[in-house]
């Protein structure tokens, strides 16, 4: 069954038109999978179905009996549903302080491929984005947040204002500028017309265009009340320096923000542990 449904990510339609819409690279969507499905000691592996296609999720349930709801990730380009060091603590964290995750493969280009030969795969994102958000509520998740990641958080934003959702939250990390002006990638707009929780997180010694682009939405969102940035010090695009801090930092506000409960603070184990 697997095997089965490894080949059919061979079958991607590109509804589009060509010069708008490319597919992503179902190549790499399967070396990734095949790599996930033998290595994999968490949560299960969930195909869902967007545009004709099926793609890789990583589902991972609480372990508790009360649960909150579910947060979907989203990787940064290039990468996958467990990648390495964000989107796997992250995913494997929520479940043990009440929250589902939902870890979805995003569309791929070949690799070396820059950030703006991501935007013709945006359109396809967006639908990979809504079947994972209508999966959640077939889970009957009583509340829904967006986790991205990189480009993985242009693709959400990019997304969430061309359709009407029921989303409780957003969060982004590292987010990237949006100063080249390609329609999929604009996310100041997203933010003036803001009617869901956002935070926006990033590093202070991130990518120069993640840098540029925190200072253009921090002044917009002075005036959004749903609208909240975090700066780590001392951390990158990678966060390697503290991770805990940065899964700290965005489970406070969801306990705060999306659950409406006081502050707690969660230990984070460490790979020693």
């Amino acid at each position: 069954m697997f095997i089965q449904k490894i080949a059919q990510l061979s079958l991607t339609l590109c509804l589009c038109s060509a010069l708008t819409c490319v597919a992503s690279d179902d190549k790499r969507e399967a070396e990734f999978a095949l790599d996930i499905e033998k290595n994999l000691t968490n949560g299960r592996i969930v195909w869902l179905q967007a545009s004709n296609q099926n793609f890789l999720s990583l589902y991972t349930e609480v372990t508790s009996s009360t649960t909150e709801g579910i947060v979907i990730l989203l990787h940064d380009m290039g990468g996958h549903p467990n990648q390495d060091k964000v989107i796997a603590l992250l995913r494997n964290f929520f479940p043990e302080h009440h929250w589902s995750t939902l870890s979805i493969q995003m569309p791929l280009r070949e690799e070396g491929a820059k950030m703006e030969d991501y935007y013709s795969l945006f359109p396809e994102a967006k639908e990979r984005l809504f079947a994972a958000i209508n999966f959640a509520k077939t889970q009957k998740a009583e509340k829904v947040v967006i986790l991205g990641y990189g480009v993985g958080g242009l693709m959400a934003t990019s997304a969430l204002q061309e359709k009407s959702t029921n989303v409780n939250g957003l969060i982004t990390i590292s987010l990237p500028s949006s100063e080249i002006g390609e329609m999929y990638a604009h996310t100041l707009p997203f933010i003036s017309t803001l009617t869901m929780p956002m935070l926006d997180v990033y590093g202070e010694l991130d990518s120069p265009d993640v840098i540029y682009g925190a200072k253009e939405r921090r002044t917009i969102g002075k005036i959004k009340s749903k609208y909240r940035q975090i700066k780590l010090d001392n951390e990158g695009h990678l966060y390697l320096n503290d991770s805990g801090l940065l899964v700290k930092r965005i489970y406070s506000w969801v306990n705060r923000t999306i659950s409406n409960k006081s502050q707690e603070i969660p230990r984070i184990c460490s790979s020693k542990d």
